[in-house]
Formats: structure tokens, C-alpha cells, sequence
């Protein structure tokens, strides 16, 4: 009996144990508890940094409970901070979606929109924001955030105001308020505002930031010195404010201070990527190459992991031209995530740089694809079309490029150059104020403005720009080339020989300059000045194919065949993509008799410039002087294909296509295109008056062939044969058969040997019998 209660004790805690083992097991399928799990785990890692697997759990949570508010606005906050628009975007909306009352989510999103540019949107946020809780300062700072995107900072301002007037204590909304102050000049109350943002909250670093950087765009560098050292006591793990310091020093001309400031600095940040890699970049802004490459090398052996340091350290290798390491480098990085977009730039550049244009365009479209605001993958991608002689393809992606970082000089640059190579004074004009803007010390935008205005025959302002361009930079090239443009524009040869040379005198490689001297000698009819000045300057710079090119043009105008021909072969034996040289040397050829060997140079050269049109047009002309219509109507095509609004192609493609007796539909809508493309042109007018004669619309013709005699008087071209041979026929079909002979008679006299002459005899006999 004594054994039972032992039993009877025994079994009850049993069972007690197999109860709490139950409930336990029932917590763990408890859908509620995993989820809050997960999400738990998700704040844990993004608040030390760990963002990819912070996002996991996140969407772990979510996996339990796709309407899980807390979840997808945390994950959507996630996305801002790494930068993923869309995703951001979509969690933000859902998470408003599913919490409408909730005032913080509507906050962020709001934010979201405003960031992204998206001004509706914000907009009908912020509208609610204001109707649902305009007593909530956060509600007028939201206002003022997207009024002051919009530019309208004076309205911006009253909306901040009126959120301090809500809540006085807010330090963030004085250092706004500051901000906004300082854009629109109101720098004394800016400083008054910032100020006490930082008594509101002494341990607030931006703040700090701010008035350092208003300090010192005054020169007030004690001051601005003064708030950065209290900004390194508030966030002495934030390396932010030491990068601050280094600028102010390197400002005040104090460059071996920054540098030793911040190689203590460096030792601050053992663990810090951004704070361990900024004397580095110190050394790379102030143009020490060499040092932040021993920098990064020495970092990248005591960090082998961080990918930023190898990112950079690749950048500095292909900087010095060492592709073999910075390859080798770059594979690891894309071993490791083959879609590393900054990876597959570097492979892009790299695979440029090894002259594989078109290897380079599929592996940049691809980032393009994956990232379509990057904009440093715009740029390269322009820079891989432009190798390949796709010069619509190099600009459209420029014009991407640009879009997105207005302030990246070097696609400026291009684009600029581009522009100017195909006369399109808009976006040089576009292009030369935004460098003047990114650097208003250098002399380039100043230059390519003049040339702007030069085009357009403002003259003074043209001479303004220039000398500015002389005025920021004497002794750079830049402001003497445009000066002598200038004045060969307006005939004053004598002053614009001069410039070009004091242009080359400061750049003895300057090929616009010796281009402008030469145009300047030709134009005074001394074609053996301009030799003479192109051989002292290759005398000089005996490498340059350029300036060969332009002796071989100097020689073709003083019929020196021979010795033309001689420098477009040097010009091509230096280098063999000098495309100008390839078309003169040709042009030589042909002129000389020699098609076939102008039309073997043309062939060679299109396999290595697949997308320059003018060659293909350039060898269709030379098929067609040998009659060889298949091959000069497959020439044009390519053109096309290459160009489809080509207007010289078109009109050249149509015109083979009525001698091969092809369609002549197709041929009437070729020539439609090229005269919309060239208006003013008699030779399309031309083209298109006698297609309508081959169709039998013969008083469209007439009209049309009447056109083309009256534009060719008016641009004062040599007469044409042809013209008055088509409109003769013309005339004979709409029976004026006086006119017909009167056009007929002035063929023969033009060219007694003309190819149609005893057509034009057999007509002429028949008109006057």
C-alpha cells in the first residue's frame, strides 16, 4: 500500500512533463509564434548590418503570413536602404494597403516617392497625410520635403515652419529648415537654425556637418574646423566627419596635415570599411594614383573580403593599364556572384580595352538589363557602340547616362564630343553649359559654347566664350582654337593663322589646331603654306596619324596626287582605324582611276567599322561608276540597315533601283524619305521628279525636275547633265517640245560626250522635224 502514492506521484509528473512537452510543441506550430520569430530575427540582423539576411527572414515571416503588416513595412524600409526601388516600393504599398490607419507607413511611403521622383504619387500621399493628421508635424515635413523637390524652396520653408510650430522640439526639423535656408542664400538664419538643432540635440552629427560645411564655403575654416572636431566626439565610430576634416584641410592647402590626419584616422577604423579606405581615397582625389594603388593593395591583402576594397583596388589597376590583374581580380568577384553589376562593368571595360567591342556591348547590355539607372553601365555601353562605329547607339546611351548622373564629367564629355562630331548644336549647347557647370575653372565648356555660337553667327558671343576659355586656362590650347575658328568664320585669315598656331604652340598635338591652319592657308589659296605648317608640326609629333591625314588632304588640293596617296597610307599605317583616312584614301583612288583598289580598301575597312554608314555609301558609289547595280544596291541596303533614315542612301539606293529596273514603288518611297531628309537638295528633287517619269506621272514630274534646276542655281552647284536630260524627257511627254529642246540642246553643251548623247541626238531630231 505504502508503494501506490509513489506510483499515483510518479505518474502525475509524467504526465505533467508529457503536458508542458505538448504545449511546447503546440507554441512551435503556432503560425503567430514562428512568424514574430522570424520577424525578431530580421530586426536583429538589420540593425547590425546584415541586410541580405535580415531580407530572408523577413520573407520567412511572410512565407507564414503574407499579411503580415509589421513584416512588409520593415522589409520595404529594408529595400530604401539597399536602394532596391521596386521592392521597396511594392512593400511600402502593401504594408499602407494593409495598415491604412497607420501613420509611420504612409510617413515612409510618402518619403519613397519623393526620393524616386515620382511627384503624382507623393503627392496624393501627402494630400492624405495632411487631411488625416494635419496636426502631425511629420505631416508638413513631408509637404516641405516634396515642394522642395519641386524647387519651390520659399513654400518648402513655410511648411517646415508650420510642422515647428507643431513640435519645437524636433531637431531634425531646424537642421532641415537650415538646409533649405542655405539653398535659397538666407545663410545668417541658416546658421541661427542649425545652431539650435544642434542644442536640441548636441549628439546629432548632420547637423554638426551642415554648419561646417556653411563655415566653410565662407572661409570661416577655424569655425568649420571647430564643429568637425565636435562632430568626431558626438560619433566617434562614424568616420564621416574625419573625411569632412581631411576635405577642409585639403581646402585650406593644408595637404600633408590631411594626409597625416588621416593615416591616424585610418587606425580609428580597424573594422570599418568606409573609415580604413578613406586615406586611399584621399590619395586617389588629390591625383596620387600611385599611392592609393599601394593603398589598396595593402588593403586588399588585410581585408581580402571586403568586396569595395577589391571593387576599387580593380578600378585603380585598370587606371594604370594593368588589365592582367585587375582581370584576375574581377574573376574572383564574379565567381563569387555572377551578377555583380559593378563586376560586370569592370569585364565590360576590360573587354574594350582588349579591343573587344562587341563582347563588351553583350556583357553591358546585360547590366543595363538588371539595372537600367545605372548609369555608369550607360556610359561604358555608349563607350563600346562608339568603338564599333554605332554612333546612335554610343548617344542614346549618353543621353541615358546623363539623364541619370547629370554630374559625371566624363559622359558630358562624350556626349559633348559626339554632338560635335554630328553637328547637333543643341546638345553640344546642352553639354558645354553643363561642363562650365561641373567646372567653371576649366576652359573646355567655354570653348565648346563658342563653337556653338559660331555655328549660329553670334559672333560676339561666340568671342566671349572663347576668350573666357584663354582667360581660365592661358596656356591651354582650347580658347585659341575656337578664337581662330572664329576669325576664319569671318574671313580674317591673317588673325586666325595666328591663333591656331599660338594653339599649337601650347599643344603641339592639337589636331583641331593644325585642321584650322590648314583650312586658313587653303582658304587663302596658299596650298603650300599649308603643307609646309603640316610637315613642321609632324617634324614635332612624327606618331600622330591624324596629322598625316591632313597632309595627304593638303597634297589632293595641290594636285600632289602622289604624295596625297603616300600620307593617307601613313596616316593608315600608324593607325588603321583612322576612319577619315580610309574614306580620303579611297576618294584618292577612285578619283584616280584605280576603282577596284578603292573599292578593295572600302570592303577591308567595313569588316572593322560594321556600322558606319558613309562607307557603305562611299562603296556603293564606286559600284555604281562600274555599272555593277546588284552590288551597289546591297551597299545601300547595308547603309540602311545601319542608318534606315539615311537620306544619301535612300536617295542613292532609290536611284540604283530605277536603273536595275527594280520596283519602283519601293524606289518612289526611298526617294520620298531622302527628300524629307534633304529638302534643299536638286539631286533628290532630281531622283524623285524622275521616278514620277517612270511611273508615267508626268506632270508631277515636270514639277519636281523644274525643282531641281532651281535648286541647283540657288546652291550654285556645277550643272548637271542629268538634270536637264530628265527634264527635257519630261517636257517631251507633257508636249512642250519647245522646252523639251531647250534642255535636250544644254545637255550636249554641258557634255558632248555624255553616256545618253545619241538618245539626246535622236530626241532633239524628232523635236524638230
Amino acid at each position: 500500500m505504502t508503494s501506490q502514492p509513489r506510483k499515483s506521484q510518479a505518474f502525475c509528473l509524467l504526465l505533467s512533463l508529457l503536458a508542458i512537452i505538448l504545449l511546447s510543441s503546440a507554441c512551435s506550430r503556432d503560425p503567430n509564434v514562428i512568424k514574430k520569430k522570424h520577424f525578431r530575427r530580421g530586426e536583429e540582423y538589420s540593425q547590425k548590418g546584415k541586410l541580405r539576411e535580415a531580407e530572408i527572414e523577413y520573407r520567412n515571416a511572410l512565407k507564414v503570413d503574407s499579411n503580415y503588416a509589421d513584416a512588409r513595412h520593415q522589409l520595404g524600409l529594408l529595400y530604401v536602404r539597399m536602394q532596391d526601388w521596386p521592392h521597396a516600393y511594392e512593400e511600402l504599398t502593401r504594408a499602407v494597403e494593409l495598415q491604412p490607419e497607420d501613420f509611420q507607413s504612409h510617413i515612409d511611403l510618402a518619403r519613397l516617392l519623393i526620393v524616386a521622383g515620382d511627384a503624382q504619387q507623393a503627392t496624393q500621399e501627402i494630400d492624405l497625410l495632411l487631411k488625416k493628421w494635419p496636426n502631425n508635424s511629420q505631416s508638413h515635413f513631408m509637404s516641405a520635403n516634396l515642394l522642395a523637390a519641386k524647387n519651390d524652396l520659399p513654400a518648402a520653408i513655410a511648411e517646415v515652419e508650420k510642422a515647428i510650430s507643431l513640435d519645437s522640439t524636433d531637431a531634425n526639423l531646424y537642421m532641415n529648415l537650415g538646409v533649405m535656408q542655405i539653398r535659397i542664400g538666407e545663410t545668417d538664419a541658416a546658421e541661427k537654425n542649425l545652431n539650435h538643432a544642434i542644442e536640441l540635440n548636441p549628439k546629432e552629427m548632420r547637423s554638426r556637418l551642415l554648419l561646417a560645411g556653411l563655415y566653410q564655403s565662407h572661409n570661416r575654416f577655424p569655425d568649420a574646423e571647430q564643429q568637425l572636431q565636435s562632430a568626431i566626439q558626438a560619433d566617434s565610430q562614424n568616420p564621416d566627419p574625419r573625411a569632412a576634416m581631411a576635405r577642409l584641410y585639403l581646402e585650406e592647402g593644408r595637404k600633408a596635415e590631411a594626409e597625416s590626419f588621416l593615416q591616424r584616422a585610418k587606425q580609428d577604423f580597424p573594422n570599418n570599411s568606409a573609415g580604413y579606405r578613406m586615406l586611399g581615397d584621399f590619395y586617389y582625389v588629390t591625383g596620387d594614383v600611385d599611392n592609393a594603388l599601394t593603398e589598396y593593395a595593402a588593403l586588399n591583402k588585410e581585408h581580402p573580403k571586403d568586396v569595395q576594397v577589391k571593387k576599387n583596388y580593380i578600378e585603380l589597376l585598370i587606371l594604370k593599364n594593368r588589365d592582367a590583374d585587375a582581370r584576375k581580380l574581377n574573376d574572383e568577384l564574379l565567381k563569387a556572384d555572377p551578377n555583380d553589376n559593378d563586376a560586370l562593368i569592370y569585364r565590360g571595360q576590360l573587354q574594350l580595352r582588349a579591343g573587344d567591342a562587341k563582347s563588351a556591348v553583350a556583357t553591358l547590355q546585360t547590366v543595363v538589363k538588371n539595372d537600367p539607372n545605372n548609369a555608369a553601365a550607360h556610359y561604358q555601353l555608349g563607350a563600346a557602340h562608339q568603338q564599333l562605329g554605332n554612333l546612335d547607339g554610343a548617344r542614346s546611351e549618353w543621353l541615358d547616362a546623363m539623364r541619370l548622373r547629370p554630374d559625371q564629367i566624363q559622359t558630358v564629355r562624350a556626349l559633348a564630343g559626339l554632338s560635335l562630331r554630328q553637328g547637333d548644336m543643341t546638345t553640344l549647347e546642352q553639354t558645354s553649359n553643363q561642363m562650365i557647370t561641373l567646372q567653371p575653372a576649366s576652359p573646355e565648356g567655354y570653348a565648346l559654347h563658342a563653337i556653338v555660337n559660331i555655328n549660329r553667327n553670334k559672333f560676339d558671343e561666340a568671342e566671349k566664350d572663347a576668350r573666357k576659355s584663354i582667360e581660365v586656362a592661358p596656356q591651354s590650347s582650347f580658347g585659341y582654337v575656337q578664337m581662330g575658328n572664329l576669325k576664319f568664320t569671318q574671313k580674317q585669315y591673317k588673325d586666325a593663322a595666328q591663333f591656331f598656331q599660338q594653339s599649337l604652340d601650347r599643344n603641339a598635338g592639337s589636331t583641331d589646331a593644325l585642321r584650322g591652319l590648314m583650312n586658313t592657308y587653303l582658304a587663302a589659296k596658299k596650298p603650300d603654306q599649308a603643307v609646309a605648317a603640316i610637315q613642321s608640326q609632324i617634324a614635332k609629333s612624327p606618331n600622330i596619324s591624324e596629322f598625316y591625314d591632313l597632309l595627304g588632304v593638303a597634297h589632293a588640293r595641290n594636285k600632289d596626287i602622289k604624295n596625297a596617296e603616300a600620307a593617307f597610307g601613313k596616316a593608315l599605317e600608324l593607325d588603321p582605324n583612322n576612319f577619315d583616312a580610309i574614306i580620303n584614301l579611297g576618294e584618292i583612288e577612285a578619283s584616280n582611276g584605280d576603282i577596284d583598289r578603292a573599292i578593295a580598301l572600302y570592303e577591308q575597312a567595313v569588316k572593322s567599322h560594321s556600322h558606319e554608314a558613309p562607307l557603305e555609301i562611299f562603296l556603293g558609289r564606286l559600284y555604281e561608276s562600274k555599272h555593277d547595280w546588284k552590288k551597289a544596291e546591297g551597299a545601300y541596303q547595308n547603309a540602311l540597315a545601319i542608318k534606315p533614315d539615311d537620306p544619301l542612301a535612300s536617295n542613292s539606293l532609290a536611284n540604283v533601283m530605277v536603273q536595275d529596273g527594280g520596283n519602283f514603288d519601293v524606289a518612289l518611297s526611298l526617294a520620298q524619305t531622302a527628300r524629307h531628309g534633304l529638302p534643299d537638295s536638286p539631286f533628290v528633287a532630281d531622283t524623285l521628279g524622275w521616278i514620277y517619269y517612270k511611273k508615267g506621272a508626268y506632270t508631277s514630274s515636270v514639277s519636281l525636275l523644274e525643282e531641281a534646276i532651281k535648286l541647283r542655281e540657288k546652291s550654285k552647284l556645277p550643272d548637271s547633265a542629268d538634270l536637264h536630260y530628265h527634264l527635257g524627257l519630261a517636257y517631251e511627254k507633257t508636249d512642250q517640245r519647245k522646252l523639251a529642246r531647250q534642255q535636250l540642246e544644254r545637255v550636249l553643251q554641258i557634255d558632248p560626250n555624255y553616256g545618253a548623247a545619241g538618245d539626246v541626238k535622236k530626241q532633239l531630231a524628232q523635236l524638230k522635224s
